[in-house]
């Protein structure tokens, strides 16, 4: 597992900042354990599509086979027929001039780029399931560029709003990743790595689903995780997604974290070692990332001997591990970033980690 290949930090560009959408854990309704289940089973989708422009419901055939077309791509069985027997029904709504107004202000899925949006008044479509007739409270929205179709008409010489707006919002929805989105939504993940090892999968999309992953207990991951480490363009990112599969990915990241030579993968390593033994409470992680924090003091006179993307991880994790056998290195090391006299933004982090995690593990000298 050593000589991993350099990493290069893919830029996503603003005009696809809605297809890399993070994800929240927040729910509109709590979903029951049988509910769950149906979902992690379902496989048939039932496709209901509506479109509506300001002289009324119109033709909505192609936004419900375009909907079909792409969940068939994951998978997933499709059908147009409310009486054909199905396990979900995904619902497709597309408007000239959006009515729907959303169920909340502020805050868990309206803070997201995808949720519906109050204010905006133009044309949308809204994406929602349904099982068995309930509406489970999956809300996910996609928007044109123009929020008045009329006015982009007569800039565009297009000839009807109605028709332009569909149009617009059927491309949006070609670019934004629903099917996968639903497949982590359902806790199917066998589907999404599926997608990950085809080789006509492009890497932009590996990253979305990495991302989706990475939002689920899905240990059917790890492997195809561990693969992904070996392609120099997803490498940092299948790390971060290991996050998704909880404390058995720790051995795995425990000997990623110890055995690479490169800054961002290990610095990735020691993170999600941190958020995975903090959520779990497994205390094995501990030791390396301890060892690696005293073998830095060993030689700690300068700048130019810190690993600051490394340590400045390390010192977060142990802050979040909270283990009383890291106070009295970490107490050293809080003392000694004040010694180096540098006034970069790297050092600044790294005081900002060290000051944190000492409050985090001497509580009781802290509490008055």
């Amino acid at each position: 597992m050593k000589n991993w290949p350099v990493i290069f930090i893919i830029c996503a560009l603003f005009s696809v900042s809605l297809i890399f959408v993070p994800q929240s854990s927040a729910r509109r309704t709590h979903l029951t354990p049988e509910q769950k289940q149906q979902l992690q089973k379902a496989q048939t989708v039932f496709v209901n599509a509506l479109a509506l422009t300001e002289k009324g419901q119109t033709n909505s055939e192609p936004l419900q086979a375009l909907a079909s077309q792409r969940l068939a791509e994951v998978g997933f069985s499709v059908t147009t027929d409310r009486k054909q027997a199905h396990d979900v029904e995904f619902k497709v709504k597309c408007e000239e001039r959006k009515t729907w107004t959303g169920t909340t202000a502020e805050g868990g899925d309206a803070e997201l780029l995808d949720a519906p949006a109050r204010l905006w008044k133009g044309p949308a479509c809204l994406l929602t399931y349904l099982v068995d007739g309930k509406n489970l409270g999956w809300y996910k929205e996609v928007r044109t560029s123009f929020q008045d179709a009329m006015e982009a008409v007569k800039e565009t010489g297009a000839k009807d709003a109605g028709d332009y707006a569909l149009t617009k919002l059927a491309e949006r929805l070609k670019q934004y990743d629903f099917p996968v989105l639903l497949a982590a939504e359902w806790g199917q993940p066998d589907r999404l790595v599926q997608l990950i090892d085809a080789p006509d999968t492009p890497k932009i999309r590996k990253l979305f689903i990495l991302s989706a992953l990475s939002e689920i207990e899905a240990e059917a991951a790890l492997p195809h995780l561990t693969k992904l480490m070996q392609d120099k363009d997803l490498a940092q990112e299948a790390v971060e997604a290991l996050t998704g599969v909880g404390e058995d990915s720790i051995p795995f990241l425990t000997d990623l974290f110890q055995s690479s030579t490169q800054p961002e993968i290990q610095a990735a390593a020691a993170k999600a070692l941190g958020d995975v033994a903090g959520s779990s409470g497994n205390p094995t992680a501990i030791p390396p990332l301890l060892e690696y924090l005293k073998a830095a003091l060993k030689n700690f006179d300068s700048s130019d001997d810190i690993n600051f993307p490394v340590l400045t991880e390390v010192v977060w994790s142990l802050g979040k591990l909270r283990d009383e056998h890291s106070i009295e290195p970490m107490d050293e090391l809080n003392q000694r970033v004040w010694l180096i006299r540098d006034n970069s933004q790297e050092m600044a982090n790294l005081r900002e980690a060290a000051n944190w995690t000492y409050k985090q593990l001497d509580l009781d000298g802290h509490v008055s």
